[in-house]
């Protein structure tokens, strides 16, 4: 797992460098040059000896970055020359020595580019710090910028973009690459951001986190995988967990179809599906490995609770009232019985539509909106729930208990704790009619993982994540079979056992 910081924390981190462990900020700043140097020469479009190089400084920090980014390409015998945006005046103290020092190397200054003649045009005009929106001058100077035919590439964070939610302020600078520094930001996360970040990459300069808040973010990577505990080798299907999706209503059969084939796809060793008469044989043809059942009684309801260790309620159920007895039975009596819960879909919606039934969320149930679930939710606009994903997330778990699973093209994953997990791959083609049950079908499958591992076994934020995760790599590996474009839930599903 890797972090990824707030520009807060960022902050805070960069000061403990300099002032705790007493790291120069030049050497800092020289660090932050010479990554972005190594990366640029990485990945250069033309042979050195043809690349001309501007790179467009502000007043701050960021600027003095980008000076010594020229001053290093310039003495390495690459074309290299920057444009200071911001008046000399107004430079911090680290930005008018690096000024200084680029004037002893004679590197060159331009104040009036014809941004025709470069092949590389670099951003260092603002940090995570920019709160407000780019306005007057600068607004036209990234316009130009943008405009110009030439590679680009960002230092730390394109300027306009906001290093916490990602959004556009006003206007952003759009890079090809963007280098950042120590760690990964949240604004690189959360969309547009991360499109206009480009490709990112994440350079050690020699700050690391001495103290361990609790409330972090990470992001997953494959090795994380390793997580995951083995198959136990002498195991039956018992004891690869046993899942009960309480779903679909009348024409509603696909989405329980789907959840249940991908928690059968992720490993559970048994799959009852509680639904309507009318899905019984639909579903029997489709998923002859599922088991279905039609009956709703107390006695039946009691007896597909007792067998399940882990619960799905809601994908394809309606709002309707048979749906909403249905959901209230199961959600009321897990909780009772505290059993593991992914709640999904419908089973929202119902939530939504009554709120006391958060009486019965916990740390052992997940939550798996997307903002428009969400909106009924929280009373929040989607509008307002995109432009603060984590927070929202973050407060709806701390609220209720529950962990929170909030889709988007970033999903986050929070729990009580505030702990959180940004997931950062998946693909479009992901954007698709019941991706949603299929994730809930994995999660439950994960959660059948763990049934009976004693030790380290992760918190059940981490768990979900591991399934948005999987859900993830699932989408990626069918994206390199069919494209984004006609991806369906089914190619999700076929994918989930090769990617585990």
């Amino acid at each position: 797992m890797k972090e990824i910081v707030t520009c807060k924390r960022m902050k805070e981190l960069d000061q403990a460098a300099i002032h705790k462990m007493e790291v120069p900020s030049c050497v800092l700043m020289e660090r932050a040059a010479l990554k972005t140097v190594e990366e640029m020469k990485k990945n250069f479009r033309e042979p050195y000896d043809k690349e001309r190089v501007l790179v467009v400084c502000g007043s701050g920090n960021n600027g003095g970055d980008g000076i010594a980014i020229a001053r290093i390409l310039h003495l390495q015998g690459i074309r290299s020359e920057f444009f200071p945006a911001g008046s000399e005046e107004h430079m911090t103290e680290e930005t008018g020595r690096q000024y200084r020092i680029a004037s002893n190397y004679h590197v060159p200054v331009v104040h009036n580019p014809d941004w025709s003649e470069y092949t590389t045009i670099v951003d260092a005009i603002f940090g995570v710090g920019l709160a407000r929106p780019v306005e007057g001058r600068y607004k036209d100077l990234i316009e130009k910028m943008n405009q110009a035919h030439a590679w680009k590439v960002a230092v730390d964070i394109p300027s306009g973009v906001d290093g916490d939610t990602g959004r556009e302020l006003g206007i952003a600078f759009r890079a090809d690459l963007t280098v950042t520094f120590a760690y990964r930001k949240r604004g690189l996360c959360f969309y547009p951001g991360r499109m206009y970040a480009g490709r990112t990459v994440v350079a050690d300069i020699g700050i690391y986190g001495a103290d361990q808040p609790e409330d972090r973010t990470w992001h997953l990577e494959q090795t994380d995988l390793k997580l995951l505990p083995e198959r136990v080798v002498y195991g039956n299907k018992g004891t690869f967990g046993k899942v009960l999706v309480v779903a679909g209503t009348e024409g509603m059969c696909g989405a329980a179809f789907l959840c249940a084939s991908a928690a059968l796809a992720g490993g559970a060793g048994m799959v009852k599906i509680q639904t309507v008469e009318a899905n019984r044989i639909p579903l029997q043809i489709l998923l002859p490995e599922a088991m279905v059942t039609c009956e709703f009684t107390e006695e039946a309801n009691r007896k597909s609770l007792d067998w399940c260790d882990v619960l799905v309620i809601g994908p394809g159920l309606g709002v309707s009232g048979r749906s909403r007895e249905r959901a209230e039975w199961f959600l009321k009596n897990a909780a009772e019985d505290q059993k593991p819960v992914i709640l999904d879909a419908d089973g929202l919606n119902l939530l939504a539509m009554h709120p006391e039934w958060e009486a019965w969320l916990s740390e052992r149930v997940t939550v798996t909106p997307h903002p428009g679930e969400m909106s009924r939710l929280s009373g929040m606009s989607i509008d307002q729930i995109q432009c603060r994903m984590a927070e929202t997330a973050a407060g709806y778990a701390a609220r209720t208990g529950a962990v929170c699973v909030l889709k988007d093209a970033c999903t986050v994953v929070a729990d009580k704790e505030g702990r959180m997990y940004l997931n950062l791959a998946g693909n479009p083609g992901m954007a698709t009619a019941g991706s949603g049950d299929v994730l809930s079908g994995v999660l439950a499958a994960v959660a059948c993982m763990y049934l009976h591992k004693e030790e380290k076994t992760p918190d059940t934020g981490l768990r979900a994540a591991l399934g948005v995760y999987l859900h993830a790599l699932g989408g990626d590996m069918a994206a390199k079979e069919t494209g984004t474009r006609g991806m369906t839930a089914r190619d999700i599903i076929r994918m989930i056992p090769e990617t585990i």
